[in-house]
């Protein structure tokens, strides 16, 4: 997108991006003129209000390539799934909650032989034996699956990081929250999410690093919300699409949408084409758009 430069004299130059921050001499007159900076922009693949989002089949990890209009990739989005340790996890937890059972039987059967079955001891014993199982069960748990981070690189053979989103805990029973860092490991945007709130209409909160609210972004229609909470997707019919509003909560001014295409692999279009003024950082954009979609697990 060319950058608009207004010389005293009536000159207009319309100037590349790569000129952002920098200062020129007016062609016709001489004169230094300052170039405006691009609000919230780092590197020129986030330099556009359109993105295009394809999800790669058939990969171990999720893995996301954006596009521009032109259809030519900018960016290569992977989110680690751990698979091999999903497994051991999965398998840890079994045991410790198998082991756990057998160790709380097995107290009042012994107890039982010797006629002590019905003593208070046994059934102090069995409490402790059901909760210590309830704990070390939730502490395998939490310990044993990794956090899941998604990256965002330059080029497909994962080099030039960009962008992260973090997973801030392992443990997200009622708000997953995730922050956004940029190559320098600077934080740009926190995004949260509530399980209750989610139960009628999906909606994700995006704030400063500061906690100032910056943009949410919700299902585009109630109606349309609950019906999928009861029929699911119907095969892609009942398509989960987002409307992106500045603020905290839905009905703020209209930032830009995250849809979904109806089409034989999935495809999805982020279009900020609302924020004429760029209030939103193209980068937290783009990244909320793959946590709307990884996030939800469409």
């Amino acid at each position: 997108m060319a950058i608009t430069v207004a010389c005293d004299c009536g000159r207009r130059f319309d100037l590349k991006p790569e000129f952002a921050g920098r200062q020129v001499a007016c062609a016709l007159c001489g004169a230094t003129l300052d170039v405006p900076a691009i609000r919230g922009q780092a590197d020129a693949e986030f330099d556009r209000d359109k993105f295009l989002l394809r999800q790669k089949r058939l990969a171990i990890n999720e893995k996301y390539t954006v596009h521009d209009e032109q259809d030519q990739p900018i960016l290569f989005v992977e989110r680690p799934r751990y698979l091999f340790r999903a497994i051991l996890g999965t398998f840890g937890v079994l045991l410790v909650m198998i082991v756990g059972v057998i160790l709380t039987l097995l107290v009042p059967t012994l107890l039982d032989e010797r006629g002590q079955a019905a003593s208070p001891l046994a059934m102090a014993l069995v409490v402790i034996g059901i909760l210590g199982t309830l704990a070390a069960t939730f502490f395998a748990a939490v310990n044993f699956f990794p956090k899941r981070h998604v990256s965002f690189y330059r080029t497909k053979d994962r080099t030039g990081r960009l962008l992260e989103v973090k997973q801030d805990s392992k443990l997200q029973l009622v708000t997953a929250t995730y922050t956004v860092i940029d190559a320098d490991a600077r934080p740009l945007a926190k995004f949260s999410k509530n399980i209750f709130s989610n139960i009628l209409r999906k909606c994700w909160r995006c704030t400063s690093p500061d906690g100032r609210p910056v943009c949410c972004a919700y299902e585009d229609s109630i109606i349309l919300a609950l019906l999928r909470r009861f029929l699911g997707t119907m095969f892609g019919l009942l398509r989960t699409n987002f409307v992106i509003v500045a603020g905290g909560n839905p009905g703020g001014e209209v930032l830009g949408e995250f849809n979904r295409k109806f089409t034989l692999f999935d495809r999805y279009v982020l279009d900020l084409s609302p924020d004429a003024t760029r209030s939103l950082d193209r980068r937290v954009a783009v990244a909320l758009g793959v946590m709307l979609d990884t996030g939800e697990k469409r």
